[in-house]
């Protein structure tokens, strides 16, 4: 059995990771670990829960131990770029965490916390910066952080990033970066719009893979119910009571939405909070914090707002609207089953999100486990609080997202009506989604375009930076042409 020491990681990291309770490298992390350590770039395919951020971390932070080095001012050694404010959090108490009994500094700098607040920390220089693209480049415009000292560069959620319309804030990090680098680049799918994209990292990486492209979760039982729209609440209200689901999130497609649920789940007795890009960052901690804690048992999210949620005891992922883009649904129930627990994703498809379905489906090449309504669930759908009234401005963004805006105005569905059968998709186009959703400070700049692909940069020797030469100790070894 492979050991983090057999793996030849500096001793305060092995010392660290031992007072975590850390034995044995999980499948990704053995891969990836030994040719970071070489300083050769990585292509990792893994979801989340399989261990990736001490896959980078580690090799990282090991680097800088055996190569220590005066910080400069505004200049960071190590850049980590997520897509999201709570996944950059996480990765940084990660970082945190292996490095205690080493002298690094780790920042983080993300929307909704003031940028003077952020210059101040980044003045003195850094370690390792975890950053989300949008407040990165902000900063580097007003001349309060510089990057041609960046000797390790971190992409983590790759795909996520693509999604979230970052590839244009990537191209221009890409640009300013030292060519002399070493990049690791992680992804929990790679369709060809992210090859693409790795393409302009990386050179010459080694590729690690823990499981098919696509695959969901193996420890992940996966159902679904069929029912309408009108149905969905009352189903999750008398799900959710049940003792078993004691940690669970649930997603939605739209801020309004997961604010609606945790209304209805509230006035239901059910205690619930709701994290999305509307949420001030106080408010987003507070809801992770109490959800984390165990004082509420129900988390209700949208997608992004959900990446870097990092809790080991999910129990139980409700999908209670399905995503519009598939890659999504990997991720969502990547949130239960971590640390090699068992899960369960439970999804809920209306009439006019079959398509949806289907197309999950045909990008986890398995089919979900249908369960039907419980038998009394009329009846006990009639005992729940009436629902929450909800305002003029969301019933009628309500209306608009389902079509239903026109010269009149719809007439509501009664509980239990059919819709009709031309009722169309709740959104069309597959980024309608990400694209109402990203915190305004780390917004992309500039239109997306599907995956471009100009030449990347090439590895010569960046200005005033010497060669590296290989060796067990730590060093890098020099790039060919370099």
């Amino acid at each position: 059995m492979t050991s983090f020491e057999s793996l030849g990681l500096a001793q305060p990291l092995t010392m660290a990771l031992s007072e975590e309770g850390y034995e044995t490298p999980t499948p990704i992390q053995l891969q990836a670990i030994p040719p970071a350590l070489e300083g050769k770039d990585i292509l990792g395919i893994a979801q989340t829960g399989t261990g990736k951020t001490a896959a980078f971390a580690l090799p990282i932070l090991h680097y800088l131990e055996r190569n220590k080095a005066p910080r400069r001012k505004l200049a960071p050694r190590v850049l980590v770029l997520a897509p999201t404010r709570e996944l950059a959090t996480q990765i940084a108490e990660s970082f945190r965490t292996y490095a205690r009994f080493l002298k690094m500094t780790v920042q983080t700098v993300f929307g909704g916390v003031p940028i003077p607040r952020q210059e101040r920390q980044l003045s003195s220089g850094v370690d390792v910066l975890v950053a989300t693209p949008g407040r990165l480049l902000d900063l580097v415009d007003r001349r309060s952080l510089l990057l041609d000292q960046v000797e390790v560069l971190v992409l983590d959620e790759a795909d996520q990033m693509l999604d979230l319309g970052f590839i244009h804030a990537l191209k221009r990090v890409a640009q300013i970066l030292p060519r002399q680098r070493q990049s690791l680049f992680f992804s929990a799918t790679m369709p060809k719009s992210i090859a693409d994209l790795a393409d302009r990292f990386l050179k010459d990486p080694v590729k690690v893979a823990v499981a098919p492209v696509a695959t969901t979760a193996e420890r992940v039982t996966q159902h679904v119910t069929f029912l309408n729209q009108a149905e969905k609440q009352a189903l999750l209200t008398l799900t959710l009571k049940k003792p078993e689901f004691a940690k669970c999130i649930v997603f939605t497609r739209t801020k309004h939405g997961a604010d609606r649920v945790v209304r209805h789940l509230t006035g239901a007795g059910v205690p619930a909070a709701a994290i999305h890009g509307n949420k001030s960052q106080p408010q987003r901690e507070r809801a992770l914090d109490a959800f984390r804690r165990g004082e509420i048992g129900v988390l209700v999210a949208t997608d992004i707002a959900a990446r870097g949620i990092d809790i080991d005891a999910v129990s139980h992922v409700i999908n209670f609207e399905l995503p519009n883009v598939p890659e999504q649904y990997v991720h969502r129930i990547g949130r239960t089953a971590r640390a090699g627990m068992e899960g369960v994703a439970l999804s809920f498809c209306a009439p006019d999100e079959k398509g949806y379905l289907k197309d999950i489906e045909k990008l986890t090449r398995q089919k979900l486990l249908v369960e039907p309504l419980p038998e009394n669930f009329l009846k006990e759908a009639a005992r729940l609080p009436k629902p929450v009234p909800v305002g003029p401005g969301e019933e009628h963004q309500e209306h608009a997202r389902r079509g239903e805006v026109g010269t009149h105005k719809a007439a509501p569905r009664r509980f239990g009506e059919r819709p009709r059968a031309d009722a169309g998709r709740a959104e069309t186009g597959r980024f309608d989604a990400v694209r109402s959703e990203p915190a305004r400070d780390d917004a992309a700049r500039g239109p997306r375009r599907a995956g471009g692909r100009p030449g990347g940069p090439g590895r010569p020797g960046g200005p005033g930076r010497p060669r590296r030469s290989g060796g067990g100790s730590g060093g890098r070894p020099a790039r060919a042409g370099a």
